[in-house]
């Protein structure tokens, strides 16, 4: 499964729709105005909310939380004693943990769990200069989850740089 995701994405306050390979909407990304921390809501094309992101407040280290419902679903934060700078930690609820590494912030980078491929993010493929694909490559994965990670991923690695 691929996704199409545009860069404008990551703005807040805007809605922004993931498409299919065939151009078919099927999330939209309600970035979430005025509120005191970074809040997205990733709902279906019926508008009902599948994932809610925002970051944790009171960390020591950015972290973003993705909960589904009320129930916590992941906690993304950049890997601590990384040689790779671009390595993030996705510790799921259930205690199983995913690898996020690559180059971040090009749009191209991988999503692992204990060395198996799940997504790939890329702009290789695309000839649109400002989108970038999420290949879903595992028929298991969960899509929505995935999509949520590469958000909050590159939001971090975002707000990381402009921290420098």
């Amino acid at each position: 499964m691929r996704f199409l995701v545009y860069d404008r994405l990551l703005g807040f306050g805007d809605d922004y729709w993931i498409e299919d390979d065939d151009g078919n909407k099927v999330y939209l990304v309600d970035g979430k105005a005025m509120r005191l921390r970074d809040t997205w809501e990733l709902k279906d094309v019926q508008g009902r909310v599948l994932i809610d992101i925002h970051q944790k407040m009171f960390a020591l280290r950015d972290t973003m939380v993705i909960e589904r419902g009320d129930e916590p679903l992941a906690r993304i934060k950049r890997k601590r004693l990384s040689l790779l700078r671009n390595h993030y930690r996705v510790s799921l609820a259930d205690g199983t943990e995913l690898d996020v590494s690559g180059k971040i912030l090009d749009r191209e980078f991988a999503i692992e769990y204990d060395g198996e491929l799940l997504a790939v993010v890329s702009r290789r493929w695309l000839t649109l200069r400002d989108t970038y694909g999420v290949d879903v490559v595992r028929d298991d994965a969960d899509p929505a989850l995935l999509i949520a990670l590469t958000v909050c991923v590159i939001h971090l690695a975002e707000k990381e740089r402009e921290d420098e």
